[in-house]
């Protein structure tokens, strides 16, 4: 692969090349979980303040863990896909 090098060298260059591209990745994505992280505070809220009983609670936060799932699946409905 690499003349002159020895595996080591080469994985070592292999490793740097990928914790490169991996610290890109999650710099790029890291807006997107900030929004995630404030929708489901706020969801959060929301379904735990309007819980009738302890058990409405459990199951509200657990609807503010996938909310993203309604949204979409509400919104491709509306569009009629």
């Amino acid at each position: 692969m690499f003349r002159g090098f020895n595996s080591f060298h080469t994985r070592h260059i292999y490793n740097h090349i990928k914790d490169k591209n991996m610290k890109r990745e999650i710099q790029q994505s890291a807006p997107s979980g900030a929004v995630y992280g404030l929708g489901l505070i706020g969801a959060a809220i929301y379904f735990i303040s309007h819980a009738t009983s302890f058990w409405i609670g459990v199951l509200g936060l657990l609807k503010a863990i996938v909310w993203p799932a309604y949204l979409v699946y509400e919104a491709l409905k509306s569009l009629g896909a």
